[in-house]
């Protein structure tokens, strides 16, 4: 692919997209949660009409990814897809995925997951995207 620029969104994509674009001889960004509002900081900039690939770790849910693309194409730049090592989506996030490997993983909703309700695992909520009720 033809692209100017790598961008993960923090944290499971900084150091896989800092590694894609030592790879490519590519600069490298990331974007980051402020007020749980995904932003470009720290002095970075997308030059206009630039040719963009996000990279992240797992694609999951993409709701990081399709955040990250929203605010790069609010900047000017053109996300062409995201490059990821493992896939677990199965929904269209608008855009195309690059993946090492897809990954299909039986996930459940709290209330229903047979090891949360067996009492022996305690639920925990991962990743850096705070919610008002955190189940």
């Amino acid at each position: 692919l033809d692209i100017d620029l790598v961008v993960g969104p923090a944290m499971g994509g900084v150091i896989v997209s800092y590694e894609l674009g030592r790879q490519l001889g590519k600069e490298t960004v990331f974007t980051e949660r402020k007020n749980n509002i995904m932003e470009l900081r720290r002095g970075f900039e997308v030059k206009p009409g630039a040719r963009i690939i996000i990279a992240e770790d797992v694609v999951t849910t993409g709701k990081s990814t399709i955040e990250t693309k929203k605010v790069l194409e609010g900047l000017g730049g053109n996300v062409i897809g995201v490059a990821c090592i493992a896939n677990r989506t199965k929904d269209d996030i608008g855009m195309p995925i690059y993946s090492a490997i897809d990954i299909d993983i039986q996930v459940y909703e709290s209330d229903d997951c047979p090891l949360c309700n067996d009492g022996k695992i305690d639920l925990v909520k991962p990743g850096s995207r705070e919610f008002k009720d955190n189940k």
